[in-house]
Formats: C-alpha cells, structure tokens, sequence
C-alpha cells in the first residue's frame, strides 16, 4: 500500500492531508480538548475520523467542516458517526463560523489543520473570536512557536502580535512525524487559543494593527525609522517614548498598538 494511504484513502496533497495514526498521541489529544456533552463543538477537516470518533463518544454529536467531498461521503456513510455529524463540506477559509454559535453555546473548535493554509486560516478564524470559547490546533510546530513568540526573539512578528492581542495562546503538546501518514517533513504541535473576554489596552481598529505589522515585518531587519517612513514620522515616534533604532521584534505589543492607534489618528485627519 501506498505510504500516503490511510484507511484506504490517498492523501491528496493538495489539501495538505496527514492523517493521525497514533491511538496514544489521539487520546492525549483529546483530553486536552474535553469536550462535554452539550457544548457546541466544531471539527475543521475532520479526515478520517481520527480525533471526530474519540469526540463524537465523549460529546454525542459534533459539527464538521470537511472541502475533501470524498472523506465528507465516508462521513456521510459511516455506520455509526453518520447520524451523530452535522457536515459542512465547504472550504473552512470561506465558512461564516456565526452560522453555528448561539449566545448560549458558543464554539469550542478543534482540528489538525492543513500546514500550508494554516495562517489565512488563523486569521480567518480569530474573526470570530467573540463567538467562541476556545480552539485547539495542530499545526506546524514553527507556527506555535511563532504565535507563542515573546518581544526580543526571532519568532515574534506578525503572528504573534495578531494573535496574542486577541487570545490567550497555550501551547499543549509536541508530536514527531511518525504520528501522520503521509509522515509530514516537519515536527507538529497542538495549541489552545482562548480568546480574551476583554482586552485591556484595545485597538482603535484591528485592521491597523495588522497593516503596522504587515509594514514592520516586511522588511525585519530595518529599523522602524526605516520600515515606517511613509507611515509614521519618527518624531512622532519619539513623542511616544518609541526609540526609532529598534527593530520590529524589539517592540512590545503595547507599542504595536500605540503605532496602530496613530496610523488610525492620522487617517480621520487626514
């Protein structure tokens, strides 16, 4: 058989699939999602049923948001998950997730996310932050790592920033390879995001903060001076206690918004 086959399925590359193989690593898994019975829970690329069964029999029933219409038929026709699965089978990057929470029963997401979409997806997902409870990922451990980053190390950019000004982000577990097939090139991690309830020091608008992300970390090893020249004077850095000499990863997030909060400033005056 085929290294990229599972269960009778070949991974299509395509989608990004590997597909869980380690009854162990699942279990672990989730225990650290614990999903309940009653809560409204929620499966992007379910696959091959790998962490959907294990759920399914701890919650009862589930959501599912499957693009593969092959894998959604297995899920259709499965002999015992079919009547417990409400399946969406449509691309998760251009899904309204509100279609499934209610005030009540917000969403509690979960998934072993496509490697090579899993950014967009992120962002697209913290788009609905205010109605969820929480997620749990596996992805790329370097995209852990990066959204877990700290000011003053490599990893911190964009990622971090977006992500950390609007959940508290956890990372839970590590896992090799060998725990997929097809086994992927790169060591994955499981991660937890609770979105904030409120946040203390907010944005005027969240699309500014990205754009001064997006700016800053462009070209990261200019200095801000540098990178914003177009965007911010550096004497309007300076009035906000800003040293123009650093370098994008050596701002706090504090000081990522205090340059969002400007950029918006000057745009309503201008």
């Amino acid at each position: 058989m085929s290294k990229n086959s599972h269960l009778g399925h070949q991974a299509k590359k395509r989608f990004g699939q590997n597909f869980l193989n380690n009854d162990a690593i699942i279990s672990s898994i989730v225990d650290a999602i614990n999903p309940e019975p009653g809560e409204n829970l929620v499966e992007i690329g379910p696959g091959l049923g790998a962490l959907t069964e294990p759920v399914v029999d701890r919650a009862g029933k589930l959501s599912v948001v499957e693009l593969d219409r092959d894998l959604a038929h297995r899920l259709r026709h499965h002999p015992f998950l079919a009547s417990k699965l409400t399946i969406h089978e449509i691309d998760a990057l251009k899904f309204d997730f509100r279609e499934l929470a209610t005030e009540e029963k917000p969403l509690r997401i979960f998934g072993n996310l496509p490697y090579n979409i899993s950014t967009p997806l992120i962002f697209h997902l913290l788009s609905f932050k205010d109605s969820v409870q929480d997620m749990h990922f596996m992805l790329q451990k370097e995209v852990v790592d990066r959204m877990a980053a700290a000011p003053n190390t490599k990893a911190f950019g964009r990622l971090s920033i977006m992500t950390q000004y609007q959940c508290q982000v956890i990372p839970v577990m590590e896992i090799g390879p060998e725990a997929f097939t097809p086994a992927p090139k790169v060591d994955s991690a499981i991660v937890r995001l609770i979105p904030h309830k409120e946040i203390a020091n907010p944005v005027e608008a969240l699309e500014d903060l990205n754009q001064v992300c997006l700016t800053a970390f462009n070209q990261r090893r200019k200095t801000i001076r540098n990178s914003f020249k177009k965007l911010i004077d550096a004497q309007i850095l300076i009035d906000h206690d800003i040293d123009p000499t650093l370098r994008p990863e050596n701002l706090t997030i504090d000081q990522f918004i205090t340059l969002a909060n400007i950029v918006t400033k000057q745009k309503q005056q201008a």
